[in-house]
């Protein structure tokens, strides 16, 4: 254990962060639709997942 490297913070993903700053009202919609979900995904999750409905759809 001594001779083992720890890797310093999360993997490298091919990913960037967004801040992103939405009103209270969205933020509720969002949350009162990710209950709906089976698997109860975060808010980010929940985020990503209706981007990509989105893209999707407007192809």
């Amino acid at each position: 254990m001594e001779n083992e490297k720890k890797m310093p913070g999360r993997p490298k993903t091919d990913t960037e962060a967004v801040n992103l700053r939405l009103p209270s009202e969205l933020i509720r919609q969002i949350d009162d639709r990710r209950r709906t979900q089976i698997d109860m995904p975060t808010r980010p999750e929940m985020i990503r997942r209706a981007l990509i409905e989105w893209l999707e759809m407007t192809k």
